[in-house]
């Protein structure tokens, strides 16, 4: 597949509230262009909250969110832009229908938003995530964690969007399979010319695949900066450093791992 100019993703003055309660209070954000956007935070943060607003599972009570880079694709949670914008989820197998094989799974998407060619389109998302053939006709339950994963990524994939939404992606993983994922999405991205926006509580893994971060507490931004300034403690709140804290152990990936 060709690589194609990316598109960026712009959040501006973001508030989610429910029943009351203020989940994401006046949240910014630019991503640019095929980068790697990290969030993190502890739990209840507002985080995966960010995410859902954006591609519209969770309504917005006041801002905007647009896709940079040219082209009109409507508005979050639309057909339009549900096409450039898709997100894999935390439990793949809580994402996956259990009495749905692989192909029905795949194939979902593409009737959908009316795209043909669905059998060569499943067999190259299926290659692309490193599965053969031989998975297409299973059911969820007969596959591993990793590999429920690989086939959430390549329903969300397979549609060919421009930004890919992840959502503590790797986190019910076991380490080495974590690290698999890990090494595809960033294979996937720089082969695609993708943008990723990620969650994560862990810090090892958000300094593994992403260039910028953002991190959250209390629905509120604490602070913007680069991975490369979290790996070496170059932080300016006090938040993010008792983070750091609470991450017994944390080192950065080794991304030739």
């Amino acid at each position: 597949m060709s690589a194609r100019t990316p598109m960026g993703l712009e959040v501006s003055g973001l508030r989610v509230s429910f029943d009351g309660f203020v989940a994401v209070a006046d949240t910014s954000f630019n991503v640019a262009p095929g980068e790697s956007f990290g969030i993190v935070g502890e739990s209840g943060s507002g985080k995966s909250t960010v995410l859902r607003a954006i591609c519209g599972l969770a309504a917005k009570a006041s801002g905007t969110v647009r896709l940079t880079g040219g082209g009109a694709f409507g508005a979050p949670g639309s057909k339009a832009f549900r096409r450039q914008v898709q997100m894999v989820f935390q439990d793949p197998y809580g994402s996956l229908h259990p009495r749905q094989t692989v192909d029905r799974l795949l194939a979902e998407p593409l009737a959908i938003h009316g795209l043909a060619d669905a059998e060569t389109r499943i067999e190259r998302a299926l290659d692309e995530v490193g599965l053969g053939q031989g998975f297409r006709f299973r059911y969820p339950h007969q596959l591993s964690g990793g590999q429920r994963q690989r086939i959430a990524i390549a329903r969300a994939l397979i549609l060919e969007p421009q930004v890919l939404l992840l959502d503590e992606p790797t986190s019910a993983l076991d380490a080495s399979v974590q690290a698999e994922v890990l090494n595809l999405l960033e294979d996937l991205r720089r082969r695609r010319n993708l943008t990723f926006i990620m969650v994560s509580h862990d810090l090892a893994v958000v300094t593994h695949l992403c260039e910028r971060l953002m991190v959250m507490q209390q629905g509120r931004t604490v602070e913007l900066l680069a991975s490369s300034d979290l790996a070496a403690r170059r932080v300016a709140e006090p938040y993010t450093l008792s983070l750091m804290q609470a991450s017994a152990g944390f080192v950065r990936l080794d991304k030739a791992a």
